[in-house]
């Protein structure tokens, strides 16, 4: 049997996908001078479930485990990644922080199904928790900088509520992703028009939506179809032509495309301290994704 191959095509649909996915948190940035968080996330979540699930079956998930998914990857991760940027997180270190999912994914799974954990992911945890710490009291330091507690807070928040959907997708199993994504995106829709009504207010929404600039406008378009519904559908193709460990590297370049992009997009420069504590972030999620096959290799190679 064949070994498969990451072919150009393959390479491609890679690069779209991560460049939707990065240049995500720079939209979203932009999308929150007109729109507050909550409202904002209603309306993804509208426009990613409707005309959608008008053509789309809904997939055979029990509802409970589709209830447990929207909750946590949609209205969770959002809620929470929306509010910190609102209170001033800057999209590319936001691109970065929310990267902490893979560690969290993997806290969860050993967990929730026993996975064990090998001493690359718990290196990678210690090296990335450095580089947080670093990039948090870097960017608190820096009088300059928006960052603040809550922020940096709100993006964790968000990064384990991806994690736990990601936990709950294991669940579910090989399913249509389109439908899931799109299905799914009705539950979150109510609770999103909750908070912003509690936290936001009837005046701010009505004045968000009879206000709604082409930039907003824009955003929620690009936030539903380009980020979600393309991005989703095409990371579903490339998880099921190839091997889960030669597709999830990839998000790796994700925070790379976010922080270049909120660099010449919104101006986002970053401090040394902050270069360097976002260095030893990327190093630790590296040795978590690779430093188990490093380490074999070299063993290998020493035998």
């Amino acid at each position: 049997m064949s070994k498969p191959v990451f072919s150009p095509r393959h390479l491609a649909t890679a690069l779209i996908v991560i460049f939707l996915w990065g240049m995500n948190f720079v939209v979203i940035k932009i999308g929150l001078k007109g729109v507050p968080p909550f409202l904002l996330g209603a309306l993804r979540f509208m426009l990613v479930a409707f005309p959608a699930i008008l053509f789309l079956p809904r997939p055979k998930v029990p509802l409970k485990l589709l209830l447990a998914y929207a909750l946590s990857i949609s209205l969770g991760q959002f809620a929470f990644l929306f509010s910190a940027m609102a209170v001033g997180m800057p999209a590319g270190l936001a691109s970065l922080v929310l990267q902490a999912q893979a560690f969290f994914t993997v806290g969860l799974s050993a967990l929730v199904f026993g996975d064990q954990l090998r001493a690359s992911n718990l290196l990678g945890m210690l090296i990335a928790s450095i580089g947080l710490l670093l990039l948090g009291s870097a960017s608190l330091a820096n009088s300059a900088s928006q960052v603040t507690v809550l922020g940096f807070a709100l993006t964790l928040c968000a990064a384990l509520s991806w994690a736990s959907g990601n936990v709950i997708n294991k669940k579910i199993g090989p399913t249509a992703v389109l439908s899931l994504v799109s299905w799914s995106a009705l539950i979150p829709i109510v609770p999103f028009l909750l908070l912003s009504l509690v936290f936001e207010g009837a005046a701010t929404i009505t004045h968000s939506l009879t206000h709604l600039s082409l930039s907003s406008i824009l955003t929620v378009v690009y936030l539903a179809v380009a980020a979600t519904l393309i991005g989703y559908t095409l990371w579903g193709r490339l998880l099921s032509s190839l091997p889960t460990h030669m597709v999830a590297p990839l998000t790796l370049l994700v925070p790379v495309v976010g922080l270049s992009a909120a660099w010449i997009l919104l101006g986002e420069a970053l401090q040394p301290r902050q270069i360097l504590g976002a260095a030893i972030v990327m190093g630790g999620l590296l040795v978590n994704v690779f430093g188990a096959r490093l380490s074999e290799g070299v063993r290998r190679v020493l035998a």
